[in-house]
């Protein structure tokens, strides 16, 4: 099998297009498309159902058989599969030296309403996040820790960023993901019972204090502004992480790896 296509130009209006994806938030809700990296992550996208529109790689760094080995390749991969040289595999790709695959995948369709949070959720609520190393990181505990879903109320950042997609390591493909107003955060929460937990320095009861056994949801704001009133009004308790030392905070994907790991132990 091989394949249809070969670009080595930098001028190429797909490559200025993958550009322009990579930088844009905008674009990419734009189009309906985005930019994953990795044999790893892409792989990770595929056997969770992302559809791809383009599949780029260097033949003198990556074989054709590593893209082979990916899961769940589309029917049609000879119309998708695209070779370029090493200078375009350096403009569009993180990592160009190593084996290494660059996807345009299509953004799918995920509204909450049609979500199911299944038996006993764990939901986590992150309120106006803003760093995509921070979003990353905590996408990849919320998948260890077997979070059911994540809902990013006032994003500061999209959770296609290609920073967020490289420091989740692909767990932004593994657990369910939506952006969505507080609102409806809020409502839906209430709808299926489940209760709210709100980090917040003025708190009363230590996280391990606190019964996080049933159906629960963390709401986690930054570290300089915590979280709004609405959601510090919405909860059903207040929880904190007591400190020790003599900083008030910590980086949120800190704390909420704390708050996450303490309710695994609970529930296990």
């Amino acid at each position: 099998m091989s394949t249809t296509k070969i670009i080595s130009s930098l001028q190429n209006p797909l490559i200025k297009n993958i550009g322009i994806l990579l930088e844009k938030a905008r674009e990419r809700r734009k189009q309906g498309l985005f930019v994953a990296e990795g044999l790893i992550e892409v792989g990770m996208a595929l056997r969770a159902g992302y559809e791809v529109e383009q599949l780029l790689y260097d033949p003198e760094i990556t074989s054709f058989a590593a893209l082979q080995s990916l899961p769940k390749l589309p029917a049609n991969l000879p119309q998708k599969l695209i070779e370029v040289s090493g200078s375009v595999m350096e403009k569009i790709a993180y990592r160009a030296n190593v084996p290494n695959v660059v996807a345009v995948l299509k953004t799918p369709e995920r509204a909450l309403n049609n979500f199911s949070p299944g038996k006993n959720p764990l939901i986590l609520v992150l309120e106006t996040v803003e760093k995509p190393g921070n979003l990353g990181a905590i996408l990849r505990t919320a998948d260890a820790a077997g979070v059911h879903a994540v809902f990013l109320c006032d994003p500061q950042t999209d959770w296609y960023n290609p920073n967020v997609i490289r420091a989740s390591l692909g767990a932004v493909f593994t657990v369910p993901v939506f952006t969505v107003a507080a609102a409806d955060a809020l409502n839906w929460l209430q709808m299926h019972k489940i209760a709210i937990l709100a980090t917040h320095l003025e708190a009363s009861y230590p996280y391990f204090d606190c019964d996080l056994s049933g159906a629960i949801a963390f709401v986690m704001g930054t570290e300089a502004n915590g979280i709004s009133n609405f959601w510090v009004e919405a909860a059903q308790q207040r929880v904190i992480i007591p400190m020790h030392g003599q900083v008030d905070s910590m980086n949120v994907s800190v704390s909420t790896a704390i708050l996450l790991f303490e309710a695994l132990r609970q529930r296990k």
